[in-house]
């Protein structure tokens, strides 16, 4: 039987502004990825949603981004590599005391919005990622975009890696995702991302917005939990999983 983990950006609320279904989503993931101050959430929302993961056995990784609340994480930020390095580190590590009360053991590491998408492509940063990620844990495991310069990264510094597709979101011929700002980036329509989702898991392939087809590779799929279909989308994803035999399994 095939499996995927199917993963989840949790735990984006801060202070007094709630963004998804958090508790409702984690009953159908199995992996989260969990804000870890930077782009979004806070110490409040941090131990939450650890407590709600691990009471319902979903499997937590820390998700750090870049220091932009106000942008959520999805601009660029020109910076060095130490920089990267320490404020990843510093993340992974916040959210790993929140992991150490509750008596779980974090999975994973994903970086969000655009050093996600800056690590992808660029060697520089990938490698600084993943270096930290190493230097925290080395049991942890490194969720980097398919095929993708972090994946490579991690193999090359001794981590496990998992690769990412992604059911709601358009990917470019090079396999990179369609930026945020071009029109077709998102997937609306709930039948064509399961589709897609479809294809990625039994063919290896994605088709591009130019109509390339594309070699990936689909360990983890990714949902976004602050869409406003997150939830409906992750129901409807695990009954079809289902119906087409696919086991719905975290990477460890």
């Amino acid at each position: 039987m095939k499996s995927v983990d199917l993963n989840c950006d949790l735990g984006e609320s801060f202070g007094a502004y709630k963004i998804g279904q958090d508790e409702e989503v984690l009953n159908f993931v199995t992996s989260a990825n969990v804000a870890c101050g930077f782009h979004a959430g806070d110490h409040n929302v941090m131990a939450k949603t650890v407590k709600m993961a691990a009471a319902k056995g979903v499997k937590i990784g820390a998700h750090p981004g870049f220091p932009d609340l106000l942008g959520f994480g999805r601009r660029l930020i020109e910076t060095n590599p130490e920089d990267i390095y320490h404020f990843v580190v510093y993340q992974i590590s916040a959210l790993k005391g929140f992991c150490d009360i509750e008596g779980v053991r974090m999975q994973h590491v994903k970086p969000h919005g655009a050093l996600f998408n800056a690590a992808a492509t660029d060697q520089t940063v990938a490698f600084a990622i993943a270096k930290a990620v190493y230097d925290v844990d080395p049991n942890l495991v490194l969720f980097g975009l398919s095929r993708s310069e972090l994946t490579k990264a991690g193999v090359n510094v001794g981590l496990t890696v998992a690769n990412e597709v992604f059911a709601d979101r358009t990917y470019q011929a090079n396999g990179t995702l369609t930026p945020r700002a071009h029109e077709h980036a998102l997937i609306h329509d709930v039948r064509l991302a399961i589709e897609q989702v479809l294809m990625m898991i039994k063919t290896g392939t994605v088709k591009a917005v130019d109509g390339t087809i594309v070699p990936i590779e689909a360990d983890t799929i990714c949902v976004h939990g602050d869409s406003e279909k997150a939830l409906e989308f992750i129901q409807e994803l695990r009954r079809t999983l289902k119906a087409e035999g696919i086991l719905a399994s975290s990477i460890l």
